[in-house]
C-alpha cells in the first residue's frame, strides 16, 4: 500500500506531461496540412467509387 503514494503522484505527473506534450504540438501547428487538403481534392486516388477496369 505504501508504493502507491509514489506511484499516483508519478502517473499523474507522467499524464500531465503528456497532456502538455499535446497541447503543445496543437499549439505549434504540428496537424496543419493545409496543402495536403488543396492536392486531395484533386486526386482522384481517395475516391470512394470502385476502380474501373
Amino acid at each position: 500500500m505504501n508504493v502507491l503514494v509514489y506511484l499516483i503522484p508519478i502517473s499523474l505527473l507522467l499524464g500531465g506531461l503528456g497532456l502538455a506534450a499535446f497541447f503543445w504540438t496543437l499549439k505549434s501547428s504540428q496537424y496543419d496540412d493545409p496543402d495536403g487538403d488543396s492536392q486531395r481534392i484533386l486526386s482522384d486516388l481517395w475516391d470512394d467509387a470502385p476502380p474501373e477496369d
